[in-house]
Protein backbone atom coordinates (compact mmCIF):
# COMPACT_ATOMS: atom_id res chain seq x y z
CA UNK A 1 0.00 0.00 0.00
CA UNK A 2 1.27 3.53 -0.80
CA UNK A 3 0.75 5.99 1.56
CA UNK A 4 -0.41 9.54 0.57
CA UNK A 5 2.84 11.01 1.50
CA UNK A 6 4.95 8.24 -0.42
CA UNK A 7 3.02 9.21 -3.47
CA UNK A 8 3.21 13.25 -3.12
CA UNK A 9 7.11 12.38 -2.53
CA UNK A 10 6.77 10.33 -5.74
CA UNK A 11 5.58 13.14 -7.24
CA UNK A 12 8.09 15.91 -6.17
CA UNK A 13 10.65 13.80 -7.17
CA UNK A 14 9.76 13.10 -10.75
CA UNK A 15 9.10 17.03 -10.75
CA UNK A 16 12.54 17.77 -9.71
CA UNK A 17 13.75 15.14 -12.07
CA UNK A 18 11.75 16.85 -15.03
CA UNK A 19 13.19 20.13 -13.89
CA UNK A 20 17.13 19.10 -14.17
CA UNK A 21 17.18 16.65 -16.61
CA UNK A 22 15.73 19.62 -19.05
CA UNK A 23 18.29 21.80 -17.79
CA UNK A 24 21.15 19.47 -17.97
CA UNK A 25 19.63 18.05 -21.98
CA UNK A 26 18.21 21.16 -23.16
CA UNK A 27 20.31 24.26 -21.95
CA UNK A 28 19.57 26.87 -19.77
CA UNK A 29 15.90 28.07 -19.55
CA UNK A 30 13.64 30.58 -18.04
CA UNK A 31 10.81 29.81 -15.77
CA UNK A 32 8.85 30.75 -18.40
CA UNK A 33 10.19 27.67 -20.91
CA UNK A 34 10.24 25.58 -17.92
CA UNK A 35 6.25 26.12 -17.30
CA UNK A 36 5.74 25.83 -20.68
CA UNK A 37 7.46 22.99 -21.47
CA UNK A 38 7.72 20.75 -18.04
CA UNK A 39 3.36 21.62 -17.83
CA UNK A 40 3.65 22.65 -13.87
CA UNK A 41 2.62 26.03 -12.86
CA UNK A 42 5.04 28.70 -12.33
CA UNK A 43 4.65 28.69 -8.58
CA UNK A 44 5.46 24.89 -8.49
CA UNK A 45 8.27 25.56 -10.82
CA UNK A 46 10.08 28.44 -8.36
CA UNK A 47 9.69 25.94 -5.50
CA UNK A 48 11.27 23.32 -7.57
CA UNK A 49 13.93 25.90 -8.89
CA UNK A 50 14.67 26.56 -5.33
CA UNK A 51 15.21 23.32 -3.87
CA UNK A 52 17.56 22.20 -6.95
CA UNK A 53 19.36 25.23 -5.87
CA UNK A 54 19.25 24.19 -2.14
CA UNK A 55 21.32 20.94 -3.42
CA UNK A 56 23.37 23.25 -5.54
CA UNK A 57 22.45 21.42 -8.67
CA UNK A 58 21.49 24.71 -10.49
CA UNK A 59 21.76 28.47 -10.07
CA UNK A 60 19.44 31.13 -11.52
CA UNK A 61 20.97 34.23 -13.32
CA UNK A 62 19.41 37.40 -14.79
CA UNK A 63 18.01 36.72 -18.82
CA UNK A 64 20.36 38.54 -21.64
CA UNK A 65 18.77 41.86 -22.12
CA UNK A 66 16.41 42.05 -24.72
CA UNK A 67 13.99 45.00 -26.18
CA UNK A 68 10.75 43.31 -24.60
CA UNK A 69 8.65 45.22 -22.46
CA UNK A 70 8.50 44.07 -18.68
CA UNK A 71 10.46 42.43 -16.32
CA UNK A 72 12.37 39.28 -17.86
CA UNK A 73 11.96 35.75 -16.45
CA UNK A 74 15.55 34.67 -14.52
CA UNK A 75 17.03 32.44 -16.38
CA UNK A 76 18.16 28.81 -14.81
CA UNK A 77 21.30 26.99 -15.52
CA UNK A 78 23.35 24.07 -14.86
CA UNK A 79 25.24 24.79 -11.14
CA UNK A 80 29.54 24.70 -12.28
CA UNK A 81 30.56 23.09 -9.51
CA UNK A 82 28.76 19.16 -9.28
CA UNK A 83 30.68 16.79 -11.99
CA UNK A 84 31.37 13.47 -12.12
CA UNK A 85 34.66 11.94 -13.36
CA UNK A 86 34.73 10.00 -16.96
CA UNK A 87 36.85 7.12 -17.84
CA UNK A 88 37.55 5.46 -21.24
CA UNK A 89 40.55 2.36 -21.27
CA UNK A 90 41.93 1.90 -24.41
CA UNK A 91 44.50 -0.29 -25.78
CA UNK A 92 46.85 3.04 -26.12
CA UNK A 93 45.67 5.30 -23.68
CA UNK A 94 43.31 5.79 -20.92
CA UNK A 95 41.66 8.92 -20.87
CA UNK A 96 40.34 10.59 -17.69
CA UNK A 97 37.74 13.62 -17.90
CA UNK A 98 35.70 15.85 -15.30
CA UNK A 99 32.53 16.43 -16.72
CA UNK A 100 29.83 19.04 -15.98
CA UNK A 101 25.88 19.06 -15.72
CA UNK A 102 25.52 20.08 -19.46
CA UNK A 103 27.70 17.52 -21.01
CA UNK A 104 30.25 20.46 -20.19
CA UNK A 105 34.13 18.80 -20.37
CA UNK A 106 35.87 20.72 -17.99
CA UNK A 107 38.88 18.53 -17.71
CA UNK A 108 40.46 16.04 -19.96
CA UNK A 109 43.64 14.17 -19.88
CA UNK A 110 45.04 11.72 -22.05
CA UNK A 111 47.55 8.98 -20.37
CA UNK A 112 49.44 7.14 -23.24
CA UNK A 113 50.81 3.78 -21.95
CA UNK A 114 52.56 0.65 -23.81
CA UNK A 115 51.08 -2.22 -23.13
CA UNK A 116 47.28 -2.90 -22.38
CA UNK A 117 46.39 -1.68 -18.78
CA UNK A 118 44.81 -4.26 -16.52
CA UNK A 119 41.82 -3.08 -14.76
CA UNK A 120 43.70 -2.44 -11.49
CA UNK A 121 46.46 -0.61 -13.46
CA UNK A 122 43.13 1.61 -15.11
CA UNK A 123 41.71 2.59 -11.36
CA UNK A 124 45.40 3.39 -10.40
CA UNK A 125 45.55 5.86 -13.36
CA UNK A 126 42.31 7.28 -12.80
CA UNK A 127 42.91 7.88 -9.35
CA UNK A 128 46.49 9.77 -10.22
CA UNK A 129 44.75 11.72 -12.97
CA UNK A 130 41.85 12.97 -10.94
CA UNK A 131 44.36 13.70 -7.34
CA UNK A 132 46.72 15.87 -9.77
CA UNK A 133 43.32 17.79 -10.82
CA UNK A 134 42.06 18.29 -7.91
CA UNK A 135 45.15 19.23 -6.64
CA UNK A 136 45.46 21.93 -9.73
CA UNK A 137 42.00 23.23 -9.99
CA UNK A 138 40.91 27.01 -9.18
CA UNK A 139 38.08 26.14 -8.28
CA UNK A 140 37.34 22.20 -6.53
CA UNK A 141 34.77 20.43 -8.60
CA UNK A 142 32.37 18.65 -6.47
CA UNK A 143 31.92 15.14 -7.52
CA UNK A 144 28.95 12.79 -7.34
CA UNK A 145 29.94 9.70 -9.28
CA UNK A 146 32.19 8.31 -12.17
CA UNK A 147 30.98 6.39 -15.55
CA UNK A 148 33.37 4.02 -17.47
CA UNK A 149 33.16 3.52 -21.19
CA UNK A 150 35.11 -0.08 -21.56
CA UNK A 151 35.82 -1.64 -25.20
CA UNK A 152 34.05 -4.92 -24.12
CA UNK A 153 31.38 -7.08 -23.27
CA UNK A 154 29.90 -5.17 -20.00
CA UNK A 155 27.15 -7.24 -17.55
CA UNK A 156 24.16 -5.16 -17.19
CA UNK A 157 23.27 -6.35 -14.01
CA UNK A 158 26.12 -5.58 -12.00
CA UNK A 159 28.73 -4.14 -14.43
CA UNK A 160 31.02 -6.76 -14.77
CA UNK A 161 33.25 -6.41 -17.73
CA UNK A 162 32.93 -10.05 -19.03
CA UNK A 163 35.21 -10.04 -21.61
CA UNK A 164 37.27 -7.03 -23.20
CA UNK A 165 40.05 -9.16 -25.96
CA UNK A 166 41.99 -6.44 -26.81
CA UNK A 167 42.77 -5.00 -23.16
CA UNK A 168 42.93 -8.75 -22.32
CA UNK A 169 39.88 -8.70 -19.52
CA UNK A 170 38.09 -10.86 -18.57
CA UNK A 171 35.36 -11.30 -15.58
CA UNK A 172 36.86 -7.61 -14.52
CA UNK A 173 35.01 -6.25 -11.25
CA UNK A 174 36.28 -2.67 -12.66
CA UNK A 175 33.71 -0.30 -11.09
CA UNK A 176 33.53 -1.65 -8.18
CA UNK A 177 38.28 -1.17 -8.59
CA UNK A 178 37.72 2.39 -9.56
CA UNK A 179 34.78 2.62 -7.27
CA UNK A 180 36.87 1.77 -4.09
CA UNK A 181 40.14 3.70 -5.22
CA UNK A 182 38.00 7.24 -5.35
CA UNK A 183 35.38 6.42 -3.17
CA UNK A 184 32.63 7.27 -5.58
CA UNK A 185 29.30 5.38 -6.82
CA UNK A 186 31.09 3.97 -9.95
CA UNK A 187 29.12 2.42 -13.16
CA UNK A 188 30.39 0.63 -16.46
CA UNK A 189 29.05 0.28 -19.93
CA UNK A 190 30.11 -0.56 -23.26
CA UNK A 191 31.76 2.05 -24.91
CA UNK A 192 29.67 2.65 -28.24
CA UNK A 193 26.76 1.97 -26.63
CA UNK A 194 27.80 5.09 -24.59
CA UNK A 195 28.50 6.72 -27.86
CA UNK A 196 25.52 6.04 -29.21
CA UNK A 197 24.03 7.31 -25.99
CA UNK A 198 26.13 10.69 -26.15
CA UNK A 199 24.92 11.54 -29.63
CA UNK A 200 21.18 10.31 -29.55
CA UNK A 201 21.16 12.95 -26.58
CA UNK A 202 23.63 15.85 -27.17
CA UNK A 203 24.67 15.29 -31.05
CA UNK A 204 24.29 14.50 -34.15
CA UNK A 205 20.89 12.20 -33.32
CA UNK A 206 19.60 14.72 -31.05
CA UNK A 207 15.90 14.10 -31.94
CA UNK A 208 16.17 10.71 -33.61
CA UNK A 209 14.10 8.14 -32.98
CA UNK A 210 16.03 5.40 -34.88
CA UNK A 211 19.41 5.28 -35.27
CA UNK A 212 22.74 3.33 -35.72
CA UNK A 213 25.90 4.20 -33.92
CA UNK A 214 29.84 2.45 -34.76
CA UNK A 215 32.57 3.52 -32.97
CA UNK A 216 35.94 2.61 -34.77
CA UNK A 217 39.02 2.57 -31.91
CA UNK A 218 42.33 1.08 -30.93
CA UNK A 219 40.44 -1.42 -29.30
CA UNK A 220 38.78 -2.31 -32.90
CA UNK A 221 35.02 -1.81 -33.43
CA UNK A 222 31.87 -1.51 -31.12
CA UNK A 223 28.03 -0.51 -32.04
CA UNK A 224 25.18 0.80 -30.08
CA UNK A 225 21.43 1.18 -31.53
CA UNK A 226 18.69 3.57 -30.76
CA UNK A 227 15.07 2.10 -31.02
CA UNK A 228 12.14 3.95 -30.44
CA UNK A 229 14.48 6.39 -29.13
CA UNK A 230 15.56 3.95 -26.30
CA UNK A 231 19.28 2.06 -26.16
CA UNK A 232 19.24 -1.17 -27.34
CA UNK A 233 20.70 -3.36 -24.47
CA UNK A 234 20.09 -6.76 -25.37
CA UNK A 235 19.15 -9.70 -22.74
CA UNK A 236 22.65 -8.97 -20.84
CA UNK A 237 23.61 -6.21 -22.34
CA UNK A 238 25.81 -6.92 -25.19
CA UNK A 239 23.73 -6.11 -27.91
CA UNK A 240 26.17 -3.63 -30.49
CA UNK A 241 28.60 -5.95 -31.42
CA UNK A 242 29.02 -5.09 -34.68
CA UNK A 243 32.88 -5.38 -34.89
CA UNK A 244 32.40 -9.07 -34.66
CA UNK A 245 29.84 -9.75 -37.47
CA UNK A 246 31.92 -11.10 -40.54
CA UNK A 247 31.08 -9.14 -43.36
CA UNK A 248 30.36 -11.12 -46.79
CA UNK A 249 32.44 -9.55 -49.83
CA UNK A 250 32.06 -9.56 -53.35
CA UNK A 251 35.49 -8.96 -53.74
CA UNK A 252 37.47 -11.58 -52.19
CA UNK A 253 40.59 -9.03 -52.91
CA UNK A 254 39.04 -6.69 -50.40
CA UNK A 255 40.02 -9.28 -47.70
CA UNK A 256 42.99 -9.43 -46.08
CA UNK A 257 42.50 -11.57 -43.78
CA UNK A 258 40.99 -15.44 -43.22
CA UNK A 259 37.70 -15.41 -42.68
CA UNK A 260 38.15 -12.07 -40.87
CA UNK A 261 35.81 -10.04 -38.38
CA UNK A 262 34.79 -6.49 -39.21
CA UNK A 263 37.40 -5.26 -37.15
CA UNK A 264 39.85 -7.32 -38.20
CA UNK A 265 39.08 -6.25 -41.98
CA UNK A 266 38.79 -2.45 -41.04
CA UNK A 267 41.46 -1.52 -38.44
CA UNK A 268 42.83 1.60 -37.26
CA UNK A 269 46.34 -0.12 -36.98
CA UNK A 270 46.18 -0.83 -40.47
CA UNK A 271 45.92 3.18 -41.27
CA UNK A 272 48.41 3.72 -39.10
CA UNK A 273 50.59 1.50 -40.48
CA UNK A 274 50.74 2.33 -44.18
CA UNK A 275 50.88 6.07 -43.05
CA UNK A 276 53.78 5.07 -41.12
CA UNK A 277 52.98 6.23 -38.09
CA UNK A 278 53.16 4.57 -34.50
CA UNK A 279 50.40 5.93 -32.57
CA UNK A 280 47.82 9.04 -32.89
CA UNK A 281 45.02 10.78 -31.50
CA UNK A 282 41.54 11.47 -33.77
CA UNK A 283 42.17 14.24 -34.95
CA UNK A 284 46.09 13.72 -35.71
CA UNK A 285 44.90 10.30 -37.83
CA UNK A 286 42.37 12.28 -39.75
CA UNK A 287 44.66 14.82 -40.50
CA UNK A 288 47.36 12.65 -41.64
CA UNK A 289 44.57 10.35 -43.88
CA UNK A 290 43.46 13.83 -45.50
CA UNK A 291 46.67 15.33 -46.30
CA UNK A 292 48.34 11.70 -47.24
CA UNK A 293 49.39 11.76 -51.19
CA UNK A 294 50.67 8.29 -51.46
CA UNK A 295 48.70 5.95 -53.89
CA UNK A 296 49.14 2.81 -50.87
CA UNK A 297 47.00 5.22 -48.29
CA UNK A 298 44.49 5.81 -50.77
CA UNK A 299 44.13 2.28 -51.80
CA UNK A 300 43.57 1.15 -48.40
CA UNK A 301 41.24 3.56 -46.57
CA UNK A 302 39.12 2.59 -50.37
CA UNK A 303 39.72 -0.81 -49.47
CA UNK A 304 38.18 -0.45 -45.49
CA UNK A 305 35.74 1.85 -46.90
CA UNK A 306 33.96 -0.99 -49.18
CA UNK A 307 34.09 -3.67 -46.24
CA UNK A 308 32.37 -0.62 -43.95
CA UNK A 309 29.67 -0.22 -46.35
CA UNK A 310 28.60 -4.10 -46.38
CA UNK A 311 28.66 -3.96 -42.78
CA UNK A 312 26.52 -0.77 -42.75
CA UNK A 313 24.03 -2.11 -45.54
CA UNK A 314 24.02 -5.03 -43.16
CA UNK A 315 22.89 -2.70 -40.49
CA UNK A 316 20.68 -0.60 -41.87
CA UNK A 317 18.52 -3.49 -44.03
CA UNK A 318 18.00 -5.25 -39.88
CA UNK A 319 17.45 -2.28 -38.15
CA UNK A 320 16.16 0.51 -40.69
CA UNK A 321 17.04 3.60 -39.67
CA UNK A 322 16.59 7.38 -40.31
CA UNK A 323 20.61 7.88 -38.87
CA UNK A 324 24.04 6.22 -39.17
CA UNK A 325 26.43 7.85 -36.97
CA UNK A 326 30.26 6.98 -37.35
CA UNK A 327 32.70 7.63 -34.53
CA UNK A 328 36.50 7.54 -33.71
CA UNK A 329 38.32 6.69 -37.20
CA UNK A 330 35.26 5.46 -39.25
CA UNK A 331 34.47 8.96 -38.66
CA UNK A 332 37.91 9.67 -40.59
CA UNK A 333 37.21 7.29 -43.42
CA UNK A 334 33.98 8.85 -43.86
CA UNK A 335 35.31 12.59 -44.25
CA UNK A 336 37.89 10.97 -46.57
CA UNK A 337 35.35 10.10 -49.28
CA UNK A 338 31.81 10.85 -47.74
CA UNK A 339 30.35 10.20 -51.29
CA UNK A 340 32.14 7.47 -52.67
CA UNK A 341 30.92 5.80 -48.81
CA UNK A 342 27.05 6.76 -49.23
CA UNK A 343 27.45 5.43 -52.81
CA UNK A 344 28.97 2.30 -52.04
CA UNK A 345 26.55 1.51 -48.99
CA UNK A 346 23.75 2.17 -51.26
CA UNK A 347 24.75 -0.45 -53.82
CA UNK A 348 24.66 -2.97 -50.73
CA UNK A 349 21.10 -1.86 -48.94
CA UNK A 350 17.45 -2.74 -49.86
CA UNK A 351 16.49 0.11 -51.34
CA UNK A 352 13.71 0.77 -50.00
CA UNK A 353 15.63 0.79 -46.60
CA UNK A 354 18.10 3.19 -47.76
CA UNK A 355 15.43 5.88 -48.83
CA UNK A 356 16.13 8.98 -46.45
CA UNK A 357 19.15 7.13 -44.45
CA UNK A 358 22.04 9.89 -43.65
CA UNK A 359 25.52 9.17 -42.90
CA UNK A 360 26.83 11.43 -40.51
CA UNK A 361 30.63 11.26 -38.39
CA UNK A 362 30.00 11.77 -34.52
CA UNK A 363 29.21 15.62 -33.42
CA UNK A 364 30.93 15.79 -30.66
CA UNK A 365 34.14 14.38 -31.59
CA UNK A 366 37.00 12.97 -28.74
CA UNK A 367 34.28 13.56 -26.14
CA UNK A 368 31.50 11.65 -27.52
CA UNK A 369 32.43 8.24 -25.31
CA UNK A 370 33.39 10.49 -22.39
CA UNK A 371 29.82 12.08 -22.77
CA UNK A 372 28.43 8.95 -22.62
CA UNK A 373 30.50 7.41 -19.73
CA UNK A 374 29.39 10.69 -17.85
CA UNK A 375 25.78 10.61 -18.86
CA UNK A 376 25.42 6.77 -17.29
CA UNK A 377 26.97 8.49 -13.86
CA UNK A 378 24.62 11.38 -14.51
CA UNK A 379 21.59 8.85 -14.38
CA UNK A 380 21.14 8.51 -10.35
CA UNK A 381 21.06 12.12 -9.80
CA UNK A 382 18.88 12.86 -12.74
CA UNK A 383 16.12 10.48 -11.48
CA UNK A 384 16.50 11.32 -7.78
CA UNK A 385 18.32 15.00 -7.94
CA UNK A 386 18.02 14.90 -3.89
CA UNK A 387 20.27 12.10 -3.80
CA UNK A 388 22.74 14.19 -4.55
CA UNK A 389 22.56 15.20 -0.99
CA UNK A 390 23.33 19.15 0.39
CA UNK A 391 26.69 20.49 -1.12
CA UNK A 392 29.53 21.24 1.22
CA UNK A 393 30.24 24.85 1.85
Amino acid sequence: MVSVKDGSDGVRRRNLAAVLTRVHRGGPASRAILTAEIGLNRSTIGALVAELEGLGLVEEGNAPATRRVGRPSPVVRPHPRPAVVAVNPELDAVTVAIVGLGARVEHRVRREVDHPVTALETAEIVAEAVDAHLAEAAVEPRLLGVGLAVPGLVRASDGVVRWAPHLGWQDEPIAELVGARLGLPTVVDNDASLGALAERIFGAGRGVEELVYLNGGASGIGGGVIVRGQLLGGANGYAGEFGQNRPGLTDSADRVTEHGTLEDEVSRARLLATLGLTSADEPQLERALLAADDPAVAAEVARQQRVLAVALGNAINVVNPELVVLGGFLASLLACDPVELERTVAATTVPAAFEGVRIQPAALGEDRLLIGAAELAWQPILSDPASAGSPRS
